[in-house]
């Protein structure tokens, strides 16, 4: 049996250990030499994983097995739809609102909401019908594997790692800023200034250190435990939203509203896409899937659910926000807590400022969760050390991936300005979520063995033309481009593309529990929606992405692409071999009914 066989079989046996076969028990790793020989097939094996779609078998049954232990299934809708309240309701509405609003869009802040909403929804239904389907811990990685190939799945990978280290710094510094104001002090009278750093990094938060590593702590313990903590917050947390929108109409000024969108159409969209950070978060409850009672039931109605009641709260605080305020008078870093002190209600600003700590902290929380769940499953493929993977038999949950993301969360956090974290962290989240919507297209109109080479070349043919007019939309958009000319070709061009995918392609496959509905026209929206907000990001948060791309390009090349290599040919060794000895069984029993 192969090295990495052999790896995956101690992990079942051991526990959760810390040796070298932990991190490197790919038979490229054993040796100099082997290591050499590996590089030197980097092409082949490139090509291989290119090409290479998991099963959703292997997925469900060999990949989870790496982890040793099973994760407790304990979780229902209810669970899931608090964790899905609970993961996005924290430091997008409660501090970019006030930055968009002031900078960016105006009062039309609730509009741009409204379209990042509608992208979140879009990109929920994807979802969903993926984590009913394939109910494991490793989200839209194992979504990819499965529909797009092991390469593109490392890419959303890194992205998705990238996601959660990057939102849960912004929300953990954001926490800080709340939690000045909640003693009285200025939103950034916590932070410690070393001139000596960049300026974004120079305004240093050791308090956002210490909360990620309490929220860590709780963590590892139990995910049962972590989700009647945050229902428990968020509970607490809706009855102060629901003061903040009743005491704030009251002190509501029309007046404020009269200059409803003073930057224009252009402002509405940038604010869209950095405001889709306000809705990250779901994806996390999808992640929650291997620990679901019932996936075709709960996953549904808690994601589902839970984006409902999140968009429509988060548009009735922007809308009490801008009521409240004259736009360019919003604070950037408390928005609420300063509206209710402008309006004469100083004592207010204190329950505005308690609310928000609850609700990022249960971002948090769930974040912390949901992350750990990524790096699992990541590491279970060997795309990431498998010491990564390993559940811990007592509590039943990933401690080391936990413990290794809060680590990497609470340095991003003690150095990093908000203004950067949302901007890249938008990238990326966007980036993923059109692969998403990608992937399901595949899923619905591909499966290898029945569909005719003629069908899935115009399923190609179809893709990549949906990809490409969004994204000349999206770069008319970016380039800002006068005129409505541009657009009357790219969107009916978009259009198109996707009435030929409806028209010409059949459907290869059906939903088994729960579908999506109206697709390609759903999967089809979600992808140029996503594209679009992707233009009206700044250029230097792109060159960041771009950096963090070839970082992860050169890791993949050197180490995890040998490593995965090695792993996805012991599973396919101990899948034939489990045939073999079926077949050997067969040929040994005895005759039934005379033949």
């Amino acid at each position: 049996m192969a090295v990495g066989a052999e790896a995956g079989g101690g992990v079942r046996r051991r526990g959760c250990t810390c040796g070298k076969a932990d991190f490197f028990p790919e038979e490229s790793f054993s040796s100099w030499a082997a290591y050499g020989r590996a590089l030197r097939s980097t092409g082949p094996r490139l090509a291989d994983r290119l090409t290479s779609r998991s099963l959703e078998a292997t997925e469900l049954h060999e990949v989870r097995a790496r982890s040793g232990a099973d994760m407790k299934r304990d979780l229902t809708w209810w669970d899931l739809a608090w964790f899905g309240v609970g993961a996005v309701i924290g430091a997008g509405i409660f501090v970019l609102t006030g930055q968009e609003a002031k900078e960016v869009a105006g009062p039309a802040v609730v509009v741009s909401y409204v379209v990042s909403g509608v992208s979140a929804m879009l990109s929920v239904f994807c979802y969903t019908e993926f984590a009913v389907e394939i109910p494991v811990a490793g989200g839209s990685f194992a979504y990819l594997r499965v529909e797009l190939g092991d390469f593109m799945a490392f890419v959303a990978a890194g992205n998705i790692l990238l996601e959660y280290c990057i939102g849960g710094a912004a929300v953990a510094r954001a926490w800080t800023s709340y939690f000045a104001t909640l003693l009285n002090h200025q939103p950034s009278d916590f932070r410690i200034h070393a001139s000596a750093l960049y300026a974004d990094y120079s305004e240093l938060d050791p308090i956002a250190v210490v909360v990620i590593t309490l929220i860590c702590a709780f963590a590892v313990l139990s995910t049962k435990g972590s989700s009647r903590f945050n229902y428990l917050l968020s509970i607490v947390h809706i009855a102060v939203i629901a003061f903040i929108i009743v005491a704030g109409l009251t002190k509501a000024d029309t007046a404020n509203m009269r200059d409803f969108t003073p930057f224009g159409a252009r402002g509405i969209f940038a604010a869209s896409a950095v405001l889709f950070f306000a809705y990250i978060g779901f994806d996390a409850v999808s992640t929650m899937a291997e620990e679901t009672k019932n996936p075709a039931r709960d996953i549904p109605i808690g994601l589902v659910g839970s984006m409902a009641i999140t968009t429509a709260l988060y548009c009735v605080l922007a809308i009490t926000l801008c009521l409240m305020q004259p736009y360019g008078d919003i604070d950037k870093d408390a928005p609420f807590s300063v509206a209710f002190s402008a309006r004469g209600m100083n004592w207010a600003k204190y329950i505005v400022a308690f609310g928000a700590l609850k609700g990022m902290t249960t971002v948090l929380l769930v974040s912390a969760v949901g992350q750990a769940r990524y790096l699992t499953h990541i590491a279970r493929t060997h795309m990431m050390p498998p010491w990564l993977a390993q559940v811990h038999p007592k509590t039943g949950t990933p401690v080391n991936a936990t413990v290794i993301m809060l680590f990497a969360t609470a340095v991003i956090a003690f150095f990093t300005d908000l203004g950067i974290l949302s901007n890249l962290l938008s990238i990326s989240t966007l980036f993923i979520f059109m692969l998403v919507a990608v992937a399901l297209l595949v899923r619905r109109y591909y499966v290898t063995g029945e569909t005719t080479a003629a069908n899935r070349n115009k399923l190609v043919a179809c893709i990549v033309a949906i990809l490409a007019t969004s994204a000349a939309t999206a770069t008319c958009w970016g380039l800002n481009v006068d005129g409505w000319v541009p657009y009357a070709v790219t969107v009916p061009a978009w259009l198109v593309s996707t009435v030929c995918l409806w028209a010409l392609v059949p459907q290869a496959r059906a939903p088994k529990l729960w579908g999506a509905p109206l697709v390609p026209w759903l999967p089809s929206a979600s992808i140029a929606i996503n594209i679009f907000l992707l233009g009206s990001i700044d250029a230097k948060s792109f060159e960041r992405f771009g950096i963090w791309s070839a970082a992860l390009l050169v890791y993949y090349l050197f180490v995890g692409l040998h490593a995965s290599y090695d792993e996805a040919k012991a599973i396919a060794a101990e899948a034939h071999a489990s045939k073999v000895e079926d077949g050997d069984a067969r040929e040994m029993a005895p005759p039934t009914n005379g033949k």
